[in-house]
């Protein structure tokens, strides 16, 4: 039987978040979230979903200890309402002290749609102006002029065989090259911060359908490793992988009650977290990467006005930034929502806001509140509010939005270089 795969480069794609989560070992969120030191709207609302290693980056905002967020944009259309979740991740992530870094995947949007190199440059300054517009702070790029980035992606090739492309992605003899080597890229994407500035953990906020680069990313950041360091019963077990001799010998010679064998070293007497700290600088002093397996969380979609994921191939279903009010408020009213056949059904079984794109939309971006989004739900819920109002009351809100965010994304034009 086939692996199970995500297409990440499908426009119309429904996700069953409780069988990916078990297809592919992805971990609820709701566990970790006590332990940060406060909670973004995001996680609180049941938008962020799922994680894979998010304890370190937890750990890292509640001890102000470094770390990086990354996150990347594909520029083959203008941006819209269903790129803000993964920026409001990361801006909120450089909030609680991370590196934030932003890549406009340029070499993905030519390989994978032929986008040509100049449309990607302007629309890439139209995501970095709504990065800015948000409060961004941090290092953005594109892939096509970031030759550190490149030569990175050509050291993970060498990790990464077409076996592996083909069970994470479905590649076939007919895939392209350079398709597959954007795939490369967005790993080296990944793995960037840790090259620009030093080893720490790195958390990628994603849609869930990106879990298949976080995957092979994963995968490459292990495989590029000097050494693993592994907690045996009563001390600590340092391995080599591909490290030179005198790394080896330099682990034994940093840890006092060490005994070396032949490729490892094994250490009595050290915490884990202290013998993996030493190595890592050890394994950079000898010319190695010493990366941390980066870490990722889970963002649900919020869906299109015409229903289905939120797509910029289906103009009805998208509201993008700069586009005239009078466009806005009949799309809005031609949303799809959760309600009755007739006034009167509803009035009597309320409406059911999860299948309202207009109530989603509010919850996902136009109601800051949470007592007012409740009172929103509350009146769907019991037939107080029929959809026409709600309707109405949710355009002015989107007209609002968009009227300020316009006003800082033409601010933020004088930061943007791609």
């Amino acid at each position: 039987m086939p692996e199970p795969q995500i297409n990440p480069w499908s426009s119309n794609q429904s996700v069953d978040v409780e069988k990916l989560f078990s297809d592919f070992g992805i971990d609820p969120i709701a566990p970790v979230i006590p332990e940060l030191p406060s909670v973004p709207y995001f996680m609180r609302r049941g938008i962020v979903v799922g994680h894979r290693d998010y304890r370190q980056i937890a750990a890292a905002i509640r001890n102000h200890t470094p770390f990086h967020v990354l996150t990347g944009f594909m520029p083959s259309g203008h941006p819209h309402l269903g790129h803000l979740m993964v920026m409001k991740e990361v801006v909120w992530h450089v909030e609680q002290g991370g590196n934030g870094y932003v890549t406009i995947a340029d070499r993905e949007a030519h390989a994978v749609r032929g986008i040509s190199w100049e449309t990607c440059k302007e629309f890439g300054k139209e995501y970095l102006a709504c990065l800015y517009a948000l409060g961004f702070e941090g290092q953005t790029y594109s892939q096509s002029k970031n030759n550190r980035l490149k030569d990175l992606a050509f050291e993970a090739a060498t990790k990464v065989n077409f076996s592996e492309l083909s069970a994470i992605y479905g590649f076939s003899p007919e895939t392209n090259l350079a398709h597959a080597d954007s795939v490369i890229t967005q790993v080296a994407d990944i793995l960037f911060p840790q090259i620009d500035r030093e080893p720490a953990p790195t958390v990628v906020p994603v849609g869930i359908d990106q879990d298949p680069h976080i995957r092979l990313t994963r995968g490459v950041a292990h495989k590029l490793r000097m050494f693993t360091v592994e907690e045996r019963h009563g001390f600590i077990s340092v391995r080599s992988k591909n490290a030179p001799e005198q790394a080896l010998d330099a682990v034994k010679a940093a840890f006092p009650d060490a005994k070396k064998y032949e490729g490892h070293v094994d250490i009595k007497g050290a915490p884990c977290s202290d013998v993996s700290a030493k190595v890592r600088l050890i394994e950079r002093a000898h010319g190695g990467f010493a990366f941390y397996t980066p870490s990722s969380t889970y963002h649900i979609f919020m869906p299109g006005l015409t229903g289905g994921k939120m797509s910029s191939s289906i103009p009805e279903s998208i509201i993008s930034f700069y586009e005239p009010e009078a466009t806005i408020r009949k799309k809005v009213m031609s949303g799809i929502t959760g309600g009755k056949m007739t006034r009167e059904e509803q009035k009597r079984r309320g409406g059911e806001p999860d299948k309202c794109s207009l109530y989603l939309l509010n919850l996902f971006h136009m109601v800051s509140d949470d007592a007012e989004l409740a009172e929103i739900r509350r009146k769907c819920v019991s037939g107080e509010i029929m959809c026409g109002n709600c309707k109405k009351e949710t355009a002015e809100r989107v007209v609002a939005f968009l009227k300020d965010f316009r006003e800082k994304m033409d601010a933020a034009a004088e930061k943007i270089e791609v």
